[in-house]
């Protein structure tokens, strides 16, 4: 079955798209909560006029979301969770965790937009934040034991301590 997209529907499209789904799917759901009508010929043409009217708004939207991308650029995440001996988490870090922790930044960024699959383990992997269908950012995102960043922090310190103290002698 053929539809015209009214809103942005996570997973299938953006608004003003033209997807093929399921009958069920788009009988049942998409067109009786409003979020898409039947690609007729008549609609496709009716949307074309309307894409052509709005060319200049979707721009704007476009330099909007392209802005947005551009904030994130640069910007690292190091979530830190609970693990088991294996590197198992316990729990997962979700596109929830990853927009808490950017919102923490000063970047507010709805969770809905970000793509990230579950993630158990400790490693690095990256969340993919899309604003717009033609604009994304990727956002590393590492994620570590609750206490190893202060054993990681702590060792460096300890090792220049004692090249200080060889030093201080010498110069004596």
């Amino acid at each position: 079955m053929e539809l015209i997209l009214k809103e942005d529907v996570i997973g299938l499209g953006f608004k003003n798209d033209i997807v093929n789904v399921k009958s069920g799917y788009g009988r049942n759901y998409l067109i009786p909560q409003g979020k898409a009508v039947i690609a007729s010929p008549s609609a496709k043409k009716i949307l074309a006029e309307n894409l052509k009217q709005q060319a200049h708004k979707l721009a704007a939207l476009k330099a909007a979301a392209e802005e947005k991308a551009a904030a994130l650029e640069g910007v690292a995440l190091t979530i830190a969770a609970k693990v088991s001996a294996t590197g198992q988490l316990y729990g997962s870090v979700t596109n929830m965790t990853v927009a808490e922790e950017l919102a923490k930044l000063g970047k507010e960024v709805d969770r809905k937009i970000i793509v990230l699959k579950d993630i158990k383990k400790v490693g690095d992997y990256v969340a993919v934040v899309r604003f717009h269908k033609e604009v994304s950012a990727e956002v590393p995102v590492k994620v570590v034991a609750e206490g190893a960043p202060v054993e990681e922090v702590a060792a460096p310190a300890v090792e220049e301590a004692p090249a200080q103290e060889a030093e201080a002698p010498v110069a004596e």
